[in-house]
């Protein structure tokens, strides 16, 4: 295995976890630590590990204390050596340092399950004197309520201990320690080393309900065997993860790091047929008050589609994950062919249809196994899947061209058109807007299957079926196309049209308006109430063609209608009107406000690039696409990845507008790649690469999206839409290892660099010029052409 050396300033992720791999993690109450190298503040700055147990203590840390003679050291910065990384896993990491000169030490932390971590201290004695060294664990414990660690004794046996919101962490170090002299609580061992000689101690923390019942788990912890678990995780690690040596440590740290976290947000389910993920885990979580998982927050209450091929993305070298997580959400399809699109891992449900992109998932997954049984399997429920989407419940108007139902469903949750937490957001149903990124999905899906019935054999007229499908999604996205923009734009349902924004009728409080509005094209409306006190507010509105209520048509909206928005309330017409005489409202106070206004579909986004990915585009709109819009720096061209929006419609909203998601990134990528664009696809992956090494090296944390201008981090810590984006590094490299004696490759590296992938033996070493591979057994093949071709042993 690789040894590392990485220390504070470089990229770094020391998160540690129960690994769902080795040992069945406790998803209701799951501890999850924190590996600490020392900080700027010499109160608090140590070699140790910290966790809040899922916020139910402020903060709970151990850490290490040294002492010879009259020298003590805590902190790391008055280390003969700092702490540097050696080793890292998602439940172990080694650290090397010296406290004092020639006292070699390594540091191993562990967490072998939910419950219990461990640590391991070896000291050598690089001198030519004997030396006494006193060795400490120490304990510091911030309770919400409850006790702070103190020394105790179990069982005769010298122990520190406390308690927090109902569990008691439990110390236990071997070596039959004394208590220490303080300040802190601690245990502590003489040691003497004579000149050559090595000791080696552990040290294990468990929390359980009571002190004896954490006791017991904590020496059992302790006293388990080191090495034969080590070796455990070390060939587990080497037979699911990329070695990548790009010749850049911070590349080849990002890259490794992310791999590591996204094995780490894995979980085992009862109520799945497969192990699901969390979308991130850092020591804040992992605790559910109700003691089942049912009350988490969303980013532990199911696996959403998008989430899911991105994290298959990442682990592209463990295929089996995207099998796994497309049988997950097929287990949830009903007999009307739905798919939940957020089944959760204690039976929690979306209850909204899944992104349509599972037929993608499941094509990428065969290309790469060639697993007939699983296409065989899965091929019926993905066409039934498919079919869902056209069902009235989803296609209203029965124009064979649906709708997304909710905005969960976009994987674009902060869109300013539909979204309704921020003041700069419109709030418009999604329901009545013909969205290019669900039709390019769809358009997509419809391939992938027609893909899938070839291989698999199916008569013509089953694919027939879906193609004449397609035909008509791609019809709609042909008009969804703008050529003054060279982009996509959403529209109305019914009409088909991209209206502008336009207010046609305010006033204060009840009463009635006279617009005098006339349109030729019919237009939708949305209707804003601005109030202190949207809940208490049950407001009536009659939008009527004339002002004498016995002509024309009118459309009335009851309180029930209005969804409550940032600063009022919000509602959208079902009608659609050419001329309004009237606007009449009651139940609103003299300080309320109400706005009519013509629903502005104007805004862009980067979701309505997605028909690159479906390659749904012919080429000269592609590359007219590609070239005044992803390629453009005032619009989607930034220095750390595309934006969510080109432009920011508020100077509040500059976090949503300039946010950079890489899921949406990736598949914005891939579309490149399928139009022959390497050379920008492999800038674009520079600049995603850029933001999370930023953001590893100053904050030790991955975040959920990045600053487009900035690179900082935006939104949720550790999360997995922040990880770097390994697979679109192997895509645009054009390296993917189909086993360990074939390797698919396709055209050039347009890296700076030569890059070297090693896994399970095999070795790919890829240059501007040429490829060279070595398998397992010795043999050698170097190949110089561009050409896609798979290299077999």
């Amino acid at each position: 295995m690789r040894d590392w050396s990485l220390r504070l300033g470089d990229p770094l992720h020391l998160s540690l976890s129960a690994d769902a791999r080795l040992c069945k993690p406790d998803y209701p109450n799951d501890h999850i630590w924190e590996v600490d190298l020392g900080s700027s503040d010499p109160e608090r700055s140590a070699v140790g590990i910290s966790t809040t147990y899922g916020s139910r203590a402020r903060t709970m840390r151990l850490f290490l204390r040294f002492t010879e003679g009259a020298n003590t050291v805590t902190d790391p910065n008055t280390f003969a050596a700092k702490p540097s990384l050696r080793r890292f896993y998602p439940n172990f990491l080694t650290l090397d340092f010296v406290p004092f000169e020639n006292l070699q030490t390594s540091a191993d932390f562990w967490v072998p399950e939910s419950h219990a971590v461990a640590g391991r201290v070896t000291l050598t004695n690089k001198s030519t004197a004997v030396r006494t060294i006193q060795l400490e664990v120490c304990a510091a414990l911030a309770p919400l309520n409850g006790q702070s660690i103190i020394p105790t004794q179990q069982q005769l046996v010298n122990v520190l201990a406390g308690q927090t919101s109902g569990i008691a962490p439990v110390i236990f170090m071997t070596g039959g320690p004394k208590h220490g002299p303080g300040p802190h609580a601690s245990l502590i061992l003489d040691l003497e080393l004579g000149p050559g000689a090595t000791r080696t101690l552990s040290f294990a923390e468990a929390a359980l309900d009571t002190i004896p019942k954490g006791f017991d788990l904590a020496r059992k912890t302790a006293a388990r065997p080191w090495q034969a678990e080590l070796a455990r995780i070390e060939m587990l690690a080497e037979s699911q993860t990329l070695d990548i040596r790009t010749g850049d440590p911070e590349w080849d740290a990002a890259l490794a790091f992310s791999q590591n976290a996204a094995h780490a947000l894995f979980l085992q389910s009862d109520q799945l047929p497969a192990p699901s993920f969390v979308q991130a885990r850092h020591s804040d979580h992992g605790h559910s008050n109700k003691g089942d998982g049912t009350d988490y927050p969303p980013a532990w209450n199911g696996q959403f589609v998008l989430d899911a091929y991105y994290l298959a993305s990442i682990l592209n070298v463990t295929p089996h994950v995207a099998k796994n997580l497309i049988l997950n959400f097929l287990s949830t399809q009903n007999e009307d062919g739905e798919i939940d699109g957020k089944p959760g891992i204690a039976g929690q449900r979306g209850k909204f249809l899944a992104m349509p992109i599972l037929a993608s998932m499941a094509w990428q997954y065969f290309q790469v196994t060639q697993d007939n049984d699983f296409l065989t399997e899965v091929f019926p429920k993905l066409v039934k899947f498919f079919w869902s989407w056209f069902s009235g419940a989803h296609d209203r108007n029965r124009d064979g061209v649906p709708e997304w139902d909710h905005i969960l469903q976009t994987g674009f949750e902060d869109n300013p058109l539909f979204d309704v937490w921020n003041p700069w957001s419109q709030g418009l149903d999604v329901t009545f807007v013909h969205s290019p990124s669900l039709e390019a999905m769809l358009y997509r899906e419809a391939q992938m299957l027609v893909k899938m019935a070839t291989k698999l054999g199916k008569p013509e007229e089953e694919t027939s079926l879906i193609l004449a499908q397609a035909g008509k999604i791609k019809s709609s996205l042909d008009d969804g196309w703008n050529s003054r923009t060279s982009f996509y734009s959403y529209r109305d349902r019914e009409t088909g049209v991209m209206t502008e924004g336009k207010v046609i009728a305010k006033r204060k409080g009840d009463g009635s308006m006279r617009p005098k509005f006339e349109s030729e094209t019919p237009v939708r409306l949305l209707v804003e109430i601005q109030t202190k006190s949207p809940a208490a507010k049950r407001p009536e509105v009659e939008i009527s063609e004339f002002f004498t209520k016995s002509k024309g048509e009118s459309e009335v909206i009851s309180g029930n209608q209005f969804q409550w928005r940032s600063g009022g309330l919000v509602a959208t017409t079902q009608m659609l009107f050419t001329r309004i005489g009237r606007v009449s409202v009651t139940g609103l106070e003299e300080t309320d406000k109400i706005n009519v206004r013509i629903v502005d579909m104007t805004g862009e986004d980067i979701t309505l690039g997605l028909p690159l990915w479906a390659q749904a585009l012919e080429e000269q709109r592609a590359y007219s696409m590609i070239g005044r819009n992803l390629m453009m720096a005032d619009r989607f061209d930034r220095p750390f990845g595309m934006p969510s929006l080109p432009n920011v419609p508020d100077k509040e909203a500059e976090a949503v507008s300039l946010s950079v998601s890489l899921p949406w990134n990736l598949l914005l990528a891939e579309g490149l790649l399928s139009y022959g664009f390497r050379a920008e696809a492999t800038r674009l992956t520079a600049h995603l690469m850029h933001a999370v090494i930023q953001n590893l090296k100053k904050n030790r944390s991955f975040y959920q999206r990045y600053h487009a201008e900035k690179g900082t981090g935006i939104g949720e810590r550790n999360s997995l839409t922040g990880f770097a984006p390994v697979g679109l590094f192997m895509q645009v490299l054009g390296v993917t290892i189909l086993s360990g004696t074939r390797v698919k490759l396709e055209g050039r590296n347009l890296f700076p660099f030569t890059v070297t992938i090693k896994h399970k033996g095999l070795s790919i070493t890829r240059g501007q010029e040429q490829t060279t591979i070595i398998f397992a057994n010795g043999e050698n093949v170097i190949v110089k052409d561009d050409a896609p071709c798979i290299v077999e042993m």
